[in-house]
């Protein structure tokens, strides 16, 4: 089937440059409603282990000491990821004025904005293929998803990453529907694809060019016409590519005699791909089985979505996303290491479809795809997604502290009310209500979660409990030493000097330091008891910490111990 190039979007709306009153307010309405979903917690959770704490150390260590080609975590090279992510939340240290300080909010700033500049990058993909409203309830439904909302609060690599790659899906989408077939666009969009393709490599190499391969791939062959790429200049944006991203990638191999590129590709890359890593490897529909979780509240309405987009994919803005997210999809479904959030690119086309569902079925107040028992059983039973949500802020402070927690009651008074309201909406058929009640009970589940109740769990913050005591015994300055607990977390908030030994070492620590701290795991207590005990040391507890160590899946108890 040839290729259309008449939009789908109707030629009332306003293009994607205008500054028609309406559009920037809308905006505006999107960053307040992502400051709603992604401040509350941003600096009150504390760091997280084990990816958020590796990368915000590394980021630490760079400005400590003054390297901005080179990656390390303590002594040990981090050839991993590229040296985006790092340089962003060292400018943002060094910006925020918190150069040596143990805060773990500075290093987040880039995902917060990384997040924020991906919703609005999907409402200027939404109003170009759909319309401004469904632009705009697309990018809602973005921003309140539950995956994103968790990548907005962590220091790593994948709400950034969102934002180059829905930046150069912006341009592609406007090289493949255009009104005018011989009327390319400008050398704006030209640039946009090709830097931000640069910037997503510089952040996690080839994640943004694989997706963009794959989109064009997808529409090539299914419209069996690639005259729309004639645009993109391939010689002059490699060109434009390869100055962006080459310095770096020549003077790390320089600095580290090709190591990085040895232990990054054959050594992270190609084992994730040969095999699950780190135990992460899952069979294909791991991300299939948890969608409803990580794409809500879009989730309940997504086979919907998909299902009419399918029927409607000789229009060009369905078959754009669905070019998008399903030939991307079941590449990382077929790939052995599997993480919740390797697929988070794929969600704006997905809410964008969500959204043109709902639209389209509010404006004529039926639709076949969604007048039917069977999606309105889906629809009730994916509201269990936000009602689990709701009661784990009470049961989680219950089951590992015995303790109430008051703030709960609300999560789970709004999560129950959200559901109940939202199902009544979608049987009477207005669905758009029904997608704003989800939305706003989200809001309220997730703000009081992650501002205030997940962060009093102590239970769940060993290292942040252990930090705290080593402050106030004055142990910051004369050092400390651990033995069995090793989680990055201990080394942000301890300092990069904390060594990380065995029992036989923090004996002779101690011997060393008479005012240092050693930090003993139980499990290692009576070793580290008897190495004391040969060196003639007297010893004394200072200490005691017990708590989840999630990382690792199992309780722990942490002994202080400072020598007499």
């Amino acid at each position: 089937m040839s290729m259309n190039y008449r939009p789908e979007f109707p030629h009332q709306e306003p293009s994607l440059v205008s500054t028609s009153t309406g559009v920037f307010p809308k905006g505006l309405f999107l960053v307040l409603i992502c400051l709603l979903f992604y401040l509350p917690g941003l600096f009150t959770i504390p760091p997280l282990d084990r990816d958020e704490a590796r990368f915000a150390q590394a980021s630490k260590q760079m400005v400590e000491s003054r390297d901005f080609v080179r990656i390390s975590f303590q002594n040990t090279p981090r050839n991993k990821k590229p040296i985006g992510i790092y340089w962003l939340q060292a400018a943002s240290v060094e910006l925020l004025g918190e150069v040596g300080a143990r805060k773990i909010y500075p290093y987040r700033i880039p995902s917060l904005l990384g997040a924020i500049f991906a919703v609005l990058l999907t409402f200027a993909i939404g109003r170009r293929l759909f319309g401004e409203r469904t632009g705009f309830l697309g990018a809602i439904l973005l921003a309140s998803s539950i995956l994103l909302v968790v990548e907005a609060h962590i220091a790593t690599t994948d709400a950034v990453l969102l934002a180059a790659i829905v930046a150069s899906q912006l341009a592609l989408s406007r090289f493949y529907v255009r009104e005018e077939k011989d009327k390319p666009p400008g050398a704006g969009a030209f640039l946009i694809f090709w830097i931000a393709q640069a910037a997503g490599i510089l952040v996690k190499g080839p994640v943004a060019p694989m997706i963009a391969l794959l989109t064009i791939g997808c529409l090539t062959v299914a419209d069996r016409d690639a005259r729309w790429l004639k645009g993109l200049r391939p010689f002059w944006g490699l060109a434009i590519l390869a100055l962006l991203a080459s310095p770096w990638l020549i003077a790390i191999g320089l600095a580290t005699k090709g190591a990085f590129f040895r232990q990054a590709v054959v050594g992270d890359f190609l084992s994730k791909v040969a095999s699950g890593q780190e135990s992460h490897g899952f069979p294909p529909g791991y991300y299939l089985l948890l969608l409803p979780l990580t794409l809500w509240p879009a989730s309940p309405l997504a086979g919907a979505a998909l299902f009419r987009a399918w029927k409607q994919r000789s229009a060009l803005a369905s078959r754009f996303c669905l070019a998008w997210a399903l030939p991307a999809w079941a590449v990382f479904e077929l790939v052995p290491t599997k993480l919740p959030h390797y697929v988070l690119p794929l969600y704006p086309p997905l809410c964008l479809l969500v959204a043109h569902t709902i639209m389209a079925a509010a404006k004529e107040g039926k639709s076949s795809e969604l007048d039917s028992k069977l999606v309105f059983a889906g629809y009730v039973s994916c509201q269990l997604v936000i009602v689990l949500l709701g009661l784990s802020c009470l049961a989680l402070p219950w089951y590992l502290e015995h303790r109430f927690a008051p703030l709960g009651v609300v999560t789970a008074a709004a999560a129950f009310l959200g559901a109940a309201l939202s199902s009544v909406s979608f049987f009477k058929r207005r669905y758009l209500r029904a997608a704003a009640l989800t939305i706003v009970a989200t809001a309220l589940v997730l703000a009081p979660a992650l501002q205030s109740i997940l962060p009093r769990v102590d239970s769940l913050w060993l290292s942040r409990n252990v930090s705290e005591a080593v402050v106030e015994l004055g142990g910051k300055n004369a050092g400390l030493c651990s033995v069995g607990y090793d989680e990055p977390s201990l080394v942000f908030l301890a300092g990069t000097k904390i060594q990380l030994i065995s029992a036989e070492g923090a004996a002779g620590f101690l011997r060393k330091n008479p005012r240092g701290l050693a930090l003993v795991d139980s499990r290692q207590e009576s070793d580290f008891i008897a190495q004391t005990a040969r060196l003639g040391l007297r010893v004394r507890q200072v200490g005691a910490f017990t708590g989840i160590n999630y990382s690792k899946g199992k309780r722990t108890l942490l002994r202080l111990y400072r020598s007499e």
